[in-house]
C-alpha cells in the first residue's frame, strides 16, 4: 500500500474541504486523472492522481476537512508513502494542528443558581455562563434560563463555518491580529467623467490589484495583473472575466495570490466610507463608496456634482500618515482628471 497525502495547494494552506470525489474505492486510475475536488482558500481545485493504480481507500467524505499532509487516497500497489507531492517540506513529526473551529473559551464567572434552575438549564441545553441573571444579588432564575433557551431556539442551531466563509473568517482574524489599521477618507468630484467610460490609473511601477468580488459564498479577491501596462478596454475585459470566474468559483489558486494592493468597490452595494481590512502581506487597501450627487463649488458656482467617496486603509507600522494622505491626494487628483 502507498498513500497519497493532501498537497499544499496554496500559500499558507492548512486544510481543504472535500467537495466531491471523482473516483470510488476499487477503481483503477491513471496518472493525472482527477481524484477529488476540494475547496481551498477561495477556490475549488481538482486534485489529480500522482500515480496509476487501483484505489484501495478514500480518506474522508463530502464536507470533511483534510489537513495538508494528511492521507487523502491509499493505493493498493506499492509500499512507499508519498513524500514528494507537498510544495515545501513537512517535518517527520507533524505539529498538532490548530483547531480553527474551536471557539475561544468562555470566561468563567461565579454563578448563583439554585439546583432546580441548574437542572432546567441542563435539560434545555443552555450554557449558564451565557445567561443574564435578573434575580436578587445576581441569581440566575428559572425565567432567565427559559428566556435564554427561547433566544437560542429563535436563532436556530449553530452552523460551523465551511469553505469560503471559513477561509474568509480565518484570514480576517489573522489580519486583525497582525495589522495596525489606519484609515483615511476623502471624496473625488467625478462629474467630468465621460459617461460609460471606466476610470483608469497611471502607475509607474508594475502593480497587481486584488479586486474584491462579493459572492453568495463569501468574498473572493482575484488579482488583476500589471494594470499599469494595460489599456481601459483590456482592463474591462479582465474585470469581466474575473467576475465571471468568481461567480463560477473556477479561479485558479495562482490568480488569488500576489496582489500588491486591493480595491474594494463596496459602494456598488451601499455605504459611503468604510474602515477596510488590510490582509498581509499587503499594506494598503482602497475602497470606493456609493456615488451620489452633492452640491459643490465648481468654477466658482454651486453645482450638483457626482461624487465618489474614497477610503484608504493602511498598515501604520509600514505606511506613515503622510504617505497615506499623499497617496489619497494623488488618487483623488487622478480620478478627477479622468474624462
Amino acid at each position: 500500500m502507498r498513500q497519497f497525502i493532501l498537497p499544499d495547494l496554496g500559500e499558507g494552506l492548512e486544510e481543504a474541504e472535500i467537495v466531491t470525489w471523482h473516483v470510488n474505492e476499487g477503481d483503477r486510475v491513471v496518472v493525472d486523472q482527477p481524484l477529488v475536488s476540494v475547496e481551498t482558500d477561495k477556490a475549488v481545485v481538482e486534485v489529480p492522481s500522482p500515480w496509476s493504480g487501483r484505489i484501495a481507500r478514500l480518506f474522508g467524505g463530502k464536507g470533511d476537512l483534510v489537513k495538508v499532509g494528511a492521507p487523502l487516497v491509499e493505493f493498493a500497489e506499492g509500499t512507499q508513502g508519498d513524500t514528494g507531492t507537498v510544495v515545501g517540506e513537512l517535518g517527520h513529526q507533524e505539529k498538532a494542528p490548530r483547531d480553527a473551529e474551536a471557539p475561544a473559551p468562555t470566561p468563567v464567572r461565579t454563578l448563583q443558581v439554585l439546583p432546580a434552575v441548574r437542572a432546567l438549564a441542563r435539560k434545555l441545553d443552555v450554557d449558564l455562563n451565557l445567561v443574564q441573571a435578573s434575580g436578587p444579588g445576581g441569581t440566575v432564575t428559572r425565567a432567565d434560563v427559559e428566556r435564554a433557551a427561547k433566544s437560542l431556539a429563535e436563532a436556530g442551531p449553530a452552523e460551523p463555518l465551511r469553505g469560503m466563509r471559513r477561509a474568509m473568517a480565518q484570514r480576517m482574524a489573522a489580519a486583525h491580529a497582525e495589522v495596525v489599521r489606519t484609515t483615511v477618507n476623502d471624496e473625488a468630484d467625478i462629474d467630468d467623467w465621460r459617461k460609460g467610460e471606466a476610470g483608469e490609473r497611471r502607475l509607474i511601477k508594475r502593480i497587481d490589484i486584488g479586486i474584491a468580488v462579493d459572492t453568495e459564498g463569501g468574498l473572493i479577491v482575484p488579482v488583476l495583473r500589471n494594470v499599469g501596462e494595460r489599456d481601459a478596454s483590456d482592463l474591462r475585459h479582465g474585470l469581466d472575466r474575473l467576475r465571471a470566474d468568481a461567480a463560477a468559483r473556477s479561479i485558479p489558486p495562482e490568480e488569488l495570490r500576489g496582489a500588491t494592493i486591493t480595491l474594494s468597490n463596496f459602494g456598488m452595494i451601499g455605504g459611503r466610507f468604510a474602515n477596510l481590512v488590510v490582509v498581509p502581506p499587503q499594506v494598503a487597501i482602497v475602497g470606493a463608496g456609493r456615488i451620489d450627487q452633492r452640491v459643490l463649488v465648481h468654477n466658482g458656482q454651486p453645482a450638483a456634482r457626482r461624487v465618489l467617496p474614497l477610503s484608504l486603509t493602511v498598515d501604520h507600522r509600514v505606511v506613515t500618515g503622510g504617505e497615506a494622505a499623499r497617496f489619497l491626494v494623488a488618487l483623488k487628483s487622478d480620478l478627477e482628471r479622468a474624462s
